[in-house]
Parts: C-alpha cells; sequence; structure tokens
C-alpha cells in the first residue's frame, strides 16, 4: 500500500493548498490513506474545530497535531468526537484526545500514532516518549503490523534519535515540527522509513509559513504581535510511504514538493 504523508499545513494557504492540490497528488501516486500535520492549520498555531472538519472532508484520513493541539479552545471538546485526529501520546493520560488510532484504508488496518519531543516546547512538559514508544506499539501491533509515527520535535538531532530508536519498531517514523524539509528520506534495513523532517504545506517564502515581516518585528522589539499568513510561492511538502502490507515493513519512501496556482485573490474563510 502507499500513503501520503503531508508537510505540517500552516494558516489559511496551507488548507487552500490542500484544497488546491491534495486530489491530484492523490491520483498521482495512487495512495491508499491520507496523514497531514495540523499544528499550524489555524492562523499559523493549533487548529480550530471547522479547520479539522474540513481537512477531514478534502480527504486527509488522519490529522496528527503537536504541542498547538489545545490552542484553539473549540478544538478542546470536539477532538474526543472527531476520529480522525491523534494528538501525542505523551500528554496526561486524562486529556481529550488520544495518542493512537486505527484507520482502515481500504480494508487494510494502519496504526497512527504521534509523539511531542521534550526540548523547545516551554508551554507543555511531557512523558518521555523514548520510554513510552515501545509499549504503544505494541499496543497498535496487537491489531496491524502497519504503525506511523509522527514524531514533533524542534530540533533535528532529537529527531534523528527518535528515528534510531524507533528502526525496526514501526513502519515509518516521520519528523514534523521544524516545518522545512530535510533531505535524508530512507528506507532502513529493518523496514523502517524515516526523514527528519517533512516540510510545510503553504507559503514557502514565508517564516514558518508566516508573513516575515511581523515575525522580524517579534525578534527586533521582543513585542508580542499576531502572526499573519504568507502566500508568496505555494507548496504542498511531503514524503510518499510504499508499504508492504503483511509485514508492515517500509519498502520505499519518496520525498515531493508540488507548487500549487496562487488564488486570484487570498481566501478569507
Amino acid at each position: 500500500m502507499r500513503i501520503l504523508f503531508l508537510g505540517e499545513i500552516v494558516g489559511k494557504a496551507g488548507i487552500y493548498c490542500v484544497k488546491s492540490g491534495l486530489d491530484e497528488l492523490k491520483d498521482e501516486f495512487a495512495c491508499d490513506f491520507v496523514i497531514a500535520n495540523v499544528d499550524g492549520a489555524t492562523n499559523g498555531f493549533g487548529i480550530g474545530k471547522n479547520h479539522s472538519i474540513y481537512l477531514h472532508k478534502l480527504g486527509v484520513d488522519a490529522l496528527t497535531a503537536g504541542e498547538q493541539v489545545y490552542y484553539k479552545k473549540d478544538i478542546v471538546p470536539h477532538i474526543d468526537k472527531a476520529p480522525y485526529m491523534v494528538r501525542a501520546a505523551n500528554f496526561p493520560p486524562r486529556n481529550p484526545g488520544r495518542g493512537y488510532r486505527i484507520f482502515d484504508a481500504s480494508g487494510t488496518k494502519v496504526g497512527v500514532l504521534s509523539l511531542l519531543g521534550l526540548s523547545g516546547f516551554p508551554r507543555v512538559h511531557l512523558s518521555n516518549p523514548y520510554t513510552f514508544l515501545p509499549e504503544l506499539v505494541e499496543r497498535l501491533k496487537s491489531e496491524t503490523p502497519i504503525v506511523i509515527l509522527d514524531y514533533h520535535a524542534t530540533t533535528t538531532a532529537e529527531k534523528r534519535i527518535m528515528s534510531e530508536h524507533a528502526d525496526g519498531m514501526v513502519t515509518a517514523a516521520i519528523g514534523t515540527g521544524q516545518r522545512v524539509p530535510t533531505a535524508d528520506e530512507c528506507v532502513s534495513a529493518k523496514g523502517t522509513a524515516t526523514i527528519t523532517d517533512c516540510g510545510r504545506t503553504g507559503s514557502v517564502t514565508g517564516v514558518s509559513g508566516l508573513d516575515p515581516k511581523v515575525e522580524i518585528d517579534k525578534f527586533l522589539t521582543a513585542v508580542p504581535q499576531r502572526s499573519k499568513d504568507a502566500w508568496g510561492e505555494l507548496e504542498i511538502q511531503g514524503v510518499v510511504l510504499e508499504i508492504d502490507d503483511d509485514s508492515g515493513r517500509a519498502t520505499g519512501i519518496e520525498q515531493f514538493r508540488r507548487p500549487v496556482d496562487q488564488p486570484e485573490s487570498e481566501p478569507t474563510g
């Protein structure tokens, strides 16, 4: 089977890219299942209820998130009712939402697991993802050999450590969080596909998909400002995973960057 993993969707521009380009990508790669990180889908920070529903309707089967998952108030009561959403499993166990789920992909079960890194997240202090991983994988593998890990972290070093730690345990360990694609995709001898960061979906000319002027002003003045979406040079970035259904081993990983035509005017919805 083939699984499409989209780089983090950032802002209205990112959602517009999914609306404009996802169907074509699914046809191009003949994908059976689509996963996307949505930690910055709503104004670049978190995801709102309506955007989560909309992205799922557009064809994203599983929505993963990171440290900003609860930033929008309306997602907190909604996430338990959204079987397509996966928040980080190392949040406290009684938090709203679930850290892993089993999905049906054209008759094949796919396990999707999300974990949050340890460094660079001043607002959250979560349990150690490295000690959690073996137990969580064991639970998922009792139902399916296919386990896709979204490891959301701020440093390349930490994501590479997780890739090595997860080698042979999971089908794929896909890094997210930096919103910049790396060029180190590979499949290990144990059948685990990895990439340090699969990039972002949205504007590639801004700062992490956001208007550079506002982000520069924050550094110059140290005065908080509301970030704005960037709209220059739109792209969908990510990877396609090729997987052996029976063993759950990855047999291939291909990175992609696909430009998206600019809208005539910036969408307001």
